[in-house]
């Protein structure tokens, strides 16, 4: 696995780096050797004490995310990686029960992984919206979204052409998700 670690408001020191690359090097065992895989870890620091840690692995074929806000660094690492392998766990009861391992688990060693022991509930769409998207600005999406309260917006970007979701991001700000594919008006 390849590292990046990244401080913000914080300097990663190789005490810091060290500890990260070492409890992660233990979650090398979930993925096969012959896929190219990359971890983020970005450490922040506030006023109030407090330390959030997110780590990103990056597969071919998913990603995985976790993020833990506490008053003890360390210990934010070892929750993230608590959250990863449930994930993980997850994702293997899942393609279980309804894939075989060909598409989007291919990229991880599941025989690693333990079972999930905890019966989840079966992923159900309750509701279907069918959407007209209008051409907007971004900025008119970032009106649209607060005007109607939610925490994201669904639209097509007039400058060019993508399927686009601005989102409000917890840290504040906003945030742009783009289809890589356009559509032709």
């Amino acid at each position: 696995m390849k590292y990046q670690i990244i401080g913000k408001n914080i300097e990663v020191t190789e005490g810091i780096s060290a500890a990260i690359t070492k409890k992660l090097s233990k979650m090398d065992k979930y993925f096969k050797d012959d896929d190219e895989v990359s971890c983020r870890a970005v450490v922040r620091s506030y006023k109030k004490g407090e330390a959030k840690v997110e780590i990103t692995i990056f597969t071919k074929d998913t990603t995985f995310r976790a993020e833990v806000k506490t008053n003890d660094l360390y210990a934010a690492f070892d929750l993230a990686i608590d959250k990863l392998q449930g994930q993980m766990r997850k994702l293997k009861t899942k393609l279980r029960r309804r894939y075989d391992h060909d598409g989007i688990g291919k990229a991880i060693a599941f025989e690693e992984i333990q079972d999930e022991v905890v019966q989840e509930e079966e992923s159900k769409v309750v509701r279907t919206k069918v959407l007209s998207l209008k051409p907007i600005s971004v900025e008119e999406a970032v009106l649209e979204m607060e005007a109607i309260g939610h925490d994201f917006y669904l639209y097509l970007d007039t400058d060019d052409e993508k399927i686009s979701v601005v989102y409000k991001r917890e840290d504040g700000g906003y945030g742009l998700l783009q289809a890589d594919n356009k559509i032709n008006l």
